[in-house]
């Protein structure tokens, strides 16, 4: 089977790394891992990050010649289906639904989000045009069960929607940490919700006892660096910034580690998660949507604030047995549920349902 493939959020070859550009190409990768052949069909952003109507209709435009483009290619005549990756208010895909109507081929989506608040205010077209892309998907997997309940509410008669685990580009496992290293954090250094989750670490160790042993490396850089290095001053001589490191390099760490220290908040579910448990590390996070969906074990709700978060981490360095025991159930659970083959084997099947 030949599909296209498109992301309007983030391209799997954008030049900056993040959790979508990571998701996109694993999409891609377990795709041809279930002998598809996928054509990456185009890699226009359509993101308006700023409520700005003027860019929307600038942006819809481009689409419009960009769907012209499309089915008119040589290789459009191959397409069997059509496979949207993250369709949103802020980048719906106005590419898929037209180029699949004109060839007469099924639409799908992956991680799909309806919105419906959105339907008025700055991005009111945009959030429009999502759901009308969402309303043309033959199948919608999703990856969070929060994702899920706005999808079955405004689902149309007839569309199938399918659970699909988060998960790695990788068959196997990777090396597993004997968990003896330092705390590691790892994200993007920007305003918002990023650096809203680096507050919260700075205050959590704020608030470790006095007597603890513990030191913690973080990984990322951003323009809220400088801020991030603020806020983490009063630790200074025990927090080491390692800077923005290659998926190759990071691995490393994951596998020096002891565990794995990241807030999570407003996170749609986090890659990074994913590939800290992988190695064995257990996580420390608050119990969030779209976290729960990829983290083991029991967390501090956002209301109990730093101190339940260092309660945990007290437990997680003070108890060695412990740790070991969180950290080889996390990685059984990535090793069950997310990564490359299962993954394989939801969208093979989710294929097969279209073309019957």
């Amino acid at each position: 089977m030949t599909v296209a493939f498109y992301a309007p959020l983030k391209s799997p070859n954008h030049p900056v790394p993040s959790g979508d550009r990571a998701m996109a190409a694993a999409l891609m990768a377990a795709l041809v891992h279930a002998d598809v052949s996928v054509h990456l069909a185009s890699e226009l952003r359509l993101l308006d990050k700023h409520g700005d109507r003027a860019k929307q209709d600038a942006l819809a435009l481009e689409a419009q010649v960009e769907v012209a483009r499309l089915v008119a290619c040589p290789e459009a005549k191959n397409w069997q289906a059509w496979v949207t990756y993250h369709n949103y208010y802020k980048a719906p895909d106005l590419i898929g639904p037209a180029v699949s109507q004109a060839l007469g081929i099924p639409y799908l989506q992956v991680e799909s989000t309806r919105a419906r608040k959105r339907l008025v205010g700055p991005w009111a077209a945009f959030a429009a045009a999502a759901e009308a892309a969402s309303d043309a998907a033959h199948t919608i997997l999703y990856f969070t069960h929060r994702d899920a309940e706005t999808l079955r509410r405004d689902a149309p008669a007839g569309q199938s929607l399918v659970h699909l685990p988060p998960f790695l580009s990788r068959e196997e496992l990777p090396q597993q940490s004997p968990l003896n290293g330092k705390m590691l954090s790892v994200g993007m250094m920007r305003h918002g919700d990023k650096l809203a989750s680096y507050q919260l670490i700075a205050d959590t160790l704020a608030v470790l006892p006095s007597g603890l042993d513990w030191s913690l490396a973080i990984v990322g850089d951003g323009p809220a660096r400088a801020r991030v290095e603020q806020m983490m001053a009063p630790e200074q001589d025990r927090v080491s910034f390692l800077g923005a490191r290659p998926p190759e390099a990071l691995a490393g760490i994951y596998a020096q580690s002891s565990l794995f220290f990241w807030p999570g908040v407003n996170e749609a579910f986090g890659v990074v998660y994913l590939e800290a448990q992988a190695a064995g590390l257990p996580v420390v996070a608050q119990d969030r949507p779209g976290v729960r969906d990829v983290v083991h074990g029991q967390h501090p709700r956002p209301h109990e604030g730093p101190d339940a978060m260092a309660h945990t981490i007290v437990n997680l360095l003070s108890d060695p047995p412990l740790r070991q025991k969180m950290g080889a159930e996390a990685r059984a659970m990535v090793g069950a549920h997310h990564l490359l083959v299962p993954a394989a084997r939801t969208l093979a099947a989710a294929l097969a349902e279209v073309r019957t």
